[in-house]
């Protein structure tokens, strides 16, 4: 990966972007793709969308989400304690231990969760998210009340790691990752003569209610959708791969098979991945995917929609890890089949 691209990605990912407030990551993506795409719309979920050729009748609609999951203070106590919730899939036990920034709306404050020490008990076996607590250094209500408020977020404080020069972890790259690859994929595609309407999209909410990939699909009415996001690598220790399949960092994109994707999208991405000689690795996904794709299948008349997804370790913790590798691999593999359609295409599985 190039260095400006390389930099580009570790700035969004040092950027908070908790569901629900993610404006300062989409205004520096909006900013970024100002300059490669034909025009660009916002919409009143918060949705950033990069257009090419806008006046094709066949539109194409790459997701990315961009939202991350967070801490949502809920109580304060009268010893200046935050009390939180989680806005999204909060794990507890990852969350022991860790340093915060709070988004306070008047100041942003460094906080830590607080444990209790195992000289004293410890935590029970059973804790949740109601036995932690962040402490900003505050003595009293009343101190921390001047920079923070209920209903304010708050994110794992840490920065992005890059492992033996060939993995990226972190905190958020889910699915802040895809924000990326949708954006890069914009940016190449720019440079071609295309053939259809391109709508790179980087969404919200998705960690909460997948709101904004319902707005931006309503709004855009799109021929097909794909969902970029990750899903689960179990490639490595205390995994069952029986019973949750075999997927690996290195080992290519995954396509999603199952009731909710379309077969045509997926064999287009399929002739692509040939074309490039690019292994491609496979999830399952019988009912829902539980992606931006199941809300933008719902909607106008319905969408037919395709889920290409980066193999992620360590799911919903600071330290969620991708390969770069796969990266670039999900950019080309999109890049190939986007830049090689005609706009004739046929998605009705039933049309030989």
């Amino acid at each position: 990966m190039e260095k400006k691209q390389m930099d580009f990605l570790l700035e969004l990912l040092q950027t908070p972007s908790p569901s629900s407030m993610e404006m300062q990551i989409q205004k520096r993506w909006m900013k970024e793709m100002e300059s490669h795409a034909d025009e660009i719309r916002t919409d009143h979920a918060g949705n950033v969308i990069a257009v090419l050729n806008p006046q094709a009748e066949f539109k194409v609609l790459l997701a990315g989400h961009c939202d991350e999951i967070a801490l949502v203070i809920n109580r304060i106590d009268e010893q200046g304690y935050l009390h939180f919730d989680k806005m999204g899939g909060i794990n507890p036990k990852a969350a022991v231990g860790m340093k915060v920034a709070v988004l306070g709306y008047r100041q942003t404050l460094t906080g830590v969760i607080g444990v209790n020490a195992q000289h004293h008990g410890g935590l029970k076996d059973d804790f949740g998210l109601e036995d932690l607590f962040i402490d900003c250094g505050a003595k009293t209500k009343q101190d921390i009340e001047k920079f923070i408020q209920i209903g304010d977020l708050a994110v794992y404080k840490r920065t992005p790691e890059v492992l033996m020069d060939q993995y990226i972890s972190g905190r958020g790259l889910d699915n802040r990752t895809g924000q990326f690859i949708v954006g890069e994929v914009l940016r190449k595609l720019s440079q071609k003569d295309l053939k259809v309407g391109v709508y790179a999209a980087s969404t919200v909410n998705e960690e909460t209610n997948m709101g904004g990939a319902y707005f931006a699909a309503a709004g855009i009415q799109p021929t097909m959708a794909i969902a970029c996001d990750v899903t689960f690598a179990t490639d490595y220790p205390g995994v069952n791969k029986n019973k949750y399949g075999d997927i690996r960092l290195d080992g290519g994109p995954v396509l999603a098979k199952g009731a909710p994707i379309n077969r045509k999208i997926n064999q287009l991405l399929e002739k692509s991945a040939g074309t490039l000689n690019m292994a491609l690795q496979y999830e399952l996904t019988p009912r829902m995917t539980g992606t931006d794709a199941d809300r933008m299948r719902l909607t106008g008349q319905g969408v037919p929609v395709s889920l290409v997804s980066l193999p992620l370790r360590y799911m919903h913790s600071p330290v969620e890890t991708v390969s770069i590798k796969d990266m670039e691999e999900e950019i080309d593999l999109l890049v190939e089949m986007v830049a090689n359609m005609t706009g004739h295409e046929s998605l009705n599985p039933l049309d030989d």
